[in-house]
């Protein structure tokens, strides 16, 4: 209930639940309440009482002391922030702290940034009258991470670093040990820092108020020139982050508190991946093959090169020979400056990018559902709901601040479901893990939703109000084979009739999915079932429920949001139909082509057939992370032209003919769109490396060189054209997107949109999908001469190909890919820990070292493809989703023997 409360005589309105602190702190600023205890991401602790303030019900009423972190506020009450008494007592709390303290201010790490010496400054410590404490100055300092460091000498025991630890990361891994002067903080079992279960995130040293523990990086002292703030450039949930800069040089990263995405978190890349930037080995001079070899050249000798050679081959062999792939690692705006120069100058709908090995069958799955693919909800909904399904994602590794968040929710005994062939680290905490064989999900999600019909727990107004299609999507499901489905995924139907009941029971329920379900033959089949699962149980439309992708990548949403596709144009409007058509002509002031391009296997297939001559890839190391790599670099090996745009040699650079040097997230400007559909700025923080450019100047400059007037890389100027073109972006402008951004779709008058579906679907009424099981050609072609699955996953340390992350200290954590093999196929094959396995596809083999775990199950294998040196993608098949054309990286058929 609110009222009013007096803070030293003045009345303030208070509202229910709020605590003192955060009252007073909410109406003055001449009212300071210092604290040691408390930090702005943590909940209230009430450790060090040097909050503590007195307050009485009444103005004349007897004072009672109380730490003002803790104690909510209520109508009628005074509040004395700096009464007589209360200054003594602050004063003499920080005195017996500082008995435990070395005095050695000038020389610590922290100096004039360390919040106990400006807590001893404002309660007025001159000197202290205690005797010298037993303290920790005995404790070694501990330097054996490659980030994390400690000094517990420095330590106070506010316990921050341990609460970060738990309720921001989640990981438990510090704890305090010992009673009185013996109090210390411990690492796991009592170890250092590179032998806990630290996760690198950084969240106790942000936390931290000294230097007891900090970073190499000393992030908390930096002394900056400036401090920028922008977003992270690794996956899709899109952390704020706040980089230090001092001379030209970025010198640490942390979190912001105020983020909506992160709220003062991230992970190790985010926080301390950042020194790929200014590697030694980044390209700093465009390169042009001759004579066999790549050698520097000029700018302007590059692009006169380029233009002249593109105009013979499109006039030799039509601009249907030529062909583009975007990247979800550039901003929106270079993202549509790509798809808008292979359009509108080159004269081809031949553009692709590396959403579509991801996400091209949740686009399309939800857009046949619902309208719109993308995320219906936010994942701030988190709060709101009862109930979270994972299926195919491993948050905690690929999307760790998020997935912290849905480690948070399981640890606290609320109902969550993943559904992953391995038992990952979100499974060991859920309520129900359903551990499927790889490529049978539309048989585990028909089973799901046969139980939701058969129990009767659909939702009957919601399906009659909002949906169609139901009547035969019924009737095919409650005739479903359920035998025959167990027995396919190998899951106990018990099981998931459990999981199902849980869903369905659940008054809010929402639903994320990743690479596990996408990466399939029939990706989009299970997209659509998904999506069924949120209408059959009225799970749309309002928070904490939805269907909610993971995206894999920073800008995957963007990429796809801003027309690199083949068949659609920026804004997802079909490029055949003859309006669209119109419309993009009349936006770009040229005649476009008609008919639609190409996906990226189909350019392998034509490049092959000799009929495309032209691959122009902007930030995309196909010849690594695609698969089948053997058949990707012949692909390659038969163009004309080969151009890539690229931050270091990759093993795509090294084949091509040109290589234009971009620049990184930290050296150019413009937006992200994270995985809930939120635009958010990318602010440049430092100038791009000597002899590079961004990546959208690139696209600028060779649209000038082949006759089309495109003004410099300009975001602001890019995003406003792009907000007349792109429906949802109609009011995204970018000096209105703030700190925090907005989520599409944006008015024309600004307003975002947090909640998709809330009245009516995109479409009208959501479309119920019903599809049988049908098994990967993979599998039936190859199961018996290769009768394991290899399912590819990502490691916490490391991004995709790895190409930044192991020009970082990350390498330090994490050295080489390795095979996970269960018990018994180790035992079968006679292989142990640490052997080096040959694993071999039809296609092609693999050296790999095992490291044998219960987390893959028997007959299914794992591993990584962050490393070049072991080439795991030279295993993968042709196999796509039969809709979208995505990789099925998730099933490819091996055998294995230990390695002779």
């Amino acid at each position: 209930m609110s009222g009013i409360a007096y803070i030293n005589g003045k009345g303030y309105e208070c509202n229910e639940g709020e605590t003192i602190l955060s009252f007073v702190r909410r109406h003055t600023h001449e009212a300071k309440i210092p604290t040691l205890c408390d930090a702005p991401n943590l909940k209230p602790y009430g450790a060090c009482r040097v909050c503590s303030v007195e307050v009485s019900l009444s103005e004349n009423g007897n004072l009672k002391t109380v730490a003002s972190c803790h104690t909510t506020v209520a109508p009628g009450q005074y509040i004395l922030t700096d009464s007589e008494k209360i200054l003594r007592l602050r004063k003499n709390i920080v005195e017996l702290v500082l008995t435990d303290h070395p005095l050695d201010c000038l020389t610590c790490e922290v100096n004039n940034h360390c919040e106990l010496q400006s807590v001893a400054a404002e309660v007025g410590i001159r000197d202290v009258r205690y005797p010298k404490g037993k303290n920790h100055q005995d404790v070694p300092k501990d330097r054996s991470h490659p980030y994390m460091t400690s000094d517990l000498s420095k330590c106070i025991n506010c316990s921050r670093c341990v609460r970060a630890c738990d309720e921001v990361q989640g990981s438990m891994v510090l704890s305090m040990a010992g009673r009185g002067f013996d109090s210390r903080i411990i690492k796991s079992f009592d170890q250092n820092f590179l032998d806990s279960d630290c996760v690198s995130c950084g969240a106790c040293a942000q936390a931290c108020p000294t230097s007891a523990i900090s970073d190499v990086f000393e992030s908390k002292s930096t002394v900056a020139d400036k401090k920028i703030r922008t977003v992270c450039t690794y996956c899709g949930v899109g952390c704020n982050l706040e980089v230090s800069v001092k001379a030209e040089k970025v010198k640490s990263i942390q979190a912001p508190y105020d983020a909506e995405v992160n709220q003062g978190h991230t992970c190790l890349k985010g926080r301390y991946a950042f020194s790929f930037y200014n590697h030694p080995e980044r390209l700093r001079t465009p390169l042009i093959r001759k004579n066999g070899a790549l050698v520097p050249a000029s700018w302007d000798e590059t692009y006169d090169f380029l233009a002249t050679k593109l105009s013979d081959i499109r006039l030799k062999h039509g601009p249907d020979s030529i062909a583009g792939i975007s990247s979800a690692r550039c901003t929106n705006e270079e993202n549509y400056l790509m798809q808008k120069f292979i359009r509108a100058v080159v004269g081809t709908n031949n553009i692709d990018s590396c959403a579509r090995v991801c996400h091209s069958p949740t686009a399309l799955g939800m857009q046949r559902a619902f309208g719109t693919g993308a995320a219906t909800n936010s994942i701030e909904d988190l709060k709101h709901t009862d109930c979270i399904l994972v299926i195919g994602a491993n948050p905690t590794e690929a999307h760790p601040v998020t997935g912290a968040k849905f480690k948070q929710f399981a640890m606290k005994g609320k109902t969550t479901i993943v559904i992953d062939p391995r038992k990952t680290e979100l499974a060991r905490y859920a309520t129900h893990h359903l551990p499927l064989r790889p490529g049978t999900n539309v048989a585990l999600l028909n089973m799901m939703l046969h139980y939701i019909l058969k129990e009767g727990l659909e939702d009957k107004k919601f399906i009659e109000e909002r949906t169609e299609a139901f009547e035969a999507f019924r009737e095919q499901l409650l005739n479903l084979d359920v035998a025959a489905m167990e027995k396919i995924c190998g899951v106990d139907r018990e099981l998931v009739k459990k999981a199902a009941i849980a869903y369905a029971s659940a008054p809010n329920a929402m639903s994320f999915h990743g690479l596990g379900v996408t990466e399939h033959s029939y990706g989009t089949y299970s997209v659509m079932l998904i999506s069924d699962l949120a209408m059959i149980t009225g799970n749309i439309g309002r928070p904490g429920v939805g269907v909610n992708p993971l995206r894999g990548q920073n800008n995957v949403q963007g990429a796809a949001d801003m027309g690199c596709q083949p068949h659609q144009g920026a804004g997802y409007l079909d490029v055949t139909d003859q309006a669209n058509h119109l419309r993009y002509e009349q936006h770009y002031g040229v005649k476009l082509p008609t008919q639609k391009g190409l996906k990226i296997p189909e350019m392998y297939d034509a490049a092959l057939a000799g009929q495309l001559k032209v691959m122009w890839l902007m930030g995309e190391d196909v010849a690594q992370t695609d698969p089948n790599t053997s058949r990707v670099k012949e692909a390659l090996s038969q163009l004309e032209l080969l151009v890539v745009q690229e931050l270091f040699m990759t093993e795509t650079a090294r084949l091509a003919t040109v290589v234009l040097p971009g620049a990184s997230f930290l050296e150019k400007s413009g937006t992200f769109t994270n995985g809930e559909r939120r635009i958010q700025r990318v602010n440049q923080v430092v100038d791009p490396l000597p002899g590079t450019k961004s990546d959208g100047q690139i696209i600028c400059d060779m649209m000038n060189r082949m006759g089309y007037t495109q003004a410099d890389y300009d975001p602001a100027v890019v995003l406003k054209e792009i907000s007349g073109i792109v429906p949802f972006f109609e009011g995204v402008r970018w000096d209105e997107l703030g700190e925090n951004g907005k989520q599409w779709p944006v008015t024309k008058g600004g307003q975002d949109t947090k909640i998709l579906h809330q009245e009516t679907f995109k479409r009208g009424k959501g479309k119920f999908h019903s599809f049988n099981f049908i098994e990967s050609h993979e599998i039936t072609d190859n199961a018996k001469s290769f009768p394991y699955i290899i399912t590819t996953n990502r490691e916490l340390e490391h991004y995709n190909s790895g190409t930044m992350t192991r020009r970082t200290r990350n390498s330090q954590l994490l050295q080489e890919d390795v095979l996970m093999i269960n018990p018994q196929d180790a035992h079968r094959n006679q292989i142990n820990e640490g052997d080096t396995v040959v694993v071999e596809s039809a296609r092609g083999q693999v050296r790999i070292k095992a490291t044998i775990t219960e987390e893959v199950k028997p007959g299914v294998l794992s591993s990584t493809f962050h490393f070049p040196e072991i080439n795991l993608n030279v295993l993968g098949s042709n196999e796509h989703d039969v809709e979208a054309l995505c990789p099925e990286y998730k099933v490819v058929a091996v055998r294995i023997r230990k390695a002779g």
